[in-house]
């Protein structure tokens, strides 16, 4: 019996030796973890299983009423900002002068915004960045159905004598002026004798509304308007992906402060994998892409359709920095700003980074490979 009860004994104590052992391994204080960005492990080409500390892990995003920002809405729709240890918040707004501010007050974390905007404001010293790409091309100009009446087809020369509401600084501003300039019009406001006359608007919305009025014969347009004004019976004067001079042209960047950039790099790494993820989940889904679209543009789905996957647009994560660089030229030469130095604005590394991190574990994945080519090819 003796025997039994100091068994007995020394079982329990060496029970309650192993939960005071655990509770004292609970209760150490864990090391703080380093910032250093190290590369993200993951068992296939979609999921990562491990990240580095983030510096922040709340988001906020900023976009405007685009098909364009598809990535951004991709990303959070399939679970890759929350994979990545973000969350995050898509919030929408009407111009890219909103937007800027919003970064500026630590309202947004980063922001698609036009590329010609985000020139300006650099040049007038606003502390932000461009880190990545959104869209390239995907825009044009519409007009009303009078316009076209007996022709089979038409150019900008279409426009003389026109009213044309569009955008003050813009892309699709920019553009027009190029395309006026190289067919020998020349434009102006009201009143000034011009054969193209410019009615500038605040936003794109408030230019594409004043097609409704009698006075205004066509307008810009950036996907979903296009869209808009076929289903309307207007129709395209023409698309920019069409004209030779904008060749890969880049619309929407991925843009941020510069120096949330510089101090914050894991997170915006990461934030910057899940759009990459993203770019290659529309490449390989596009019926869930578009219902994607969906949750945020609410058009009907074979307009998301062709704006997306129709062939005038490209919603690339890519900074694009050789090709944005030649169209600061064309912002300059037109007198929408003075010169500056680009470079001190322009952040790569941050995409660089992520997209290798992405390659380290899928080394064979085909999409990321051609990002990495077109890296190669138009960033350095």
């Amino acid at each position: 019996m003796k025997k039994n009860l100091s068994v007995k004994l020394i079982a329990l104590v060496l029970v309650l030796a192993v939960v005071f052992s655990f509770a004292a391994c609970k209760n150490t204080p864990a090391p703080t973890p380093t910032l250093t960005p190290t590369p993200v492990e993951t068992t296939d080409a979609t999921t990562p299983t491990a990240a580095p500390e983030l510096e922040q892990t709340t988001f906020k995003l900023g976009h405007l009423n685009s098909t364009a920002h598809l990535l951004g809405f991709v990303a959070k729709e399939e679970g890759f900002f929350a994979d990545e240890g973000l969350d995050t918040e898509l919030l929408l707004f009407a111009s890219a002068g909103e937007l800027v501010a919003a970064l500026e007050a630590g309202q947004l974390d980063a922001a698609f915004i036009g590329s010609v905007p985000t020139i300006t404001f650099q040049s007038q010293e606003h502390p932000v960045s461009i880190f990545g790409g959104a869209m390239s091309n995907g825009h044009g100009y519409v007009g009303k159905p009078e316009l076209f009446e007996g022709l089979d087809s038409w150019d900008i020369t279409i426009l003389k004598g026109k009213n044309v509401a569009s955008v003050k600084n813009s892309v699709q501003d920019l553009e027009l002026l190029q395309l006026l300039t190289e067919a020998g019009l020349t434009y102006g406001g009201e009143g000034e004798g011009k054969d193209v006359n410019v009615v500038y608007f605040e936003s794109q919305k408030d230019a594409f509304n004043a097609l409704a009025n009698a006075g205004i014969d066509a307008a810009s347009a950036y996907s979903p308007y296009t869209s808009i004004a076929k289903n309307l019976g207007y129709e395209v004067i023409y698309f920019c992906n069409e004209e030779s001079l904008f060749e890969n042209q880049p619309c929407c960047r991925q843009v941020a402060l510069t120096e949330a950039l510089e101090t914050k790099p894991n997170t915006y790494q990461a934030f910057e994998r899940a759009i990459i993820r993203a770019y290659k989940f529309s490449q390989e889904d596009r019926t869930k892409t578009v219902a994607d679209v969906k949750a945020y543009i609410d058009i009907e789905l074979a307009d998301i359709e062709f704006e997306v996957y129709g062939g005038h647009a490209v919603s690339h994560p890519d900074p694009d920095k050789k090709a944005t660089a030649e169209l600061k030229a064309g912002v300059v030469d037109f007198g929408y700003t003075n010169d500056y130095d680009i470079e001190a604005h322009y952040n790569t590394s941050v995409y660089s980074a992520a997209l290798e991190q992405l390659l380290a574990a899928a080394p064979d994945d085909a999409i990321y490979n051609e990002l990495r080519a077109h890296f190669e090819a138009n960033d350095k």
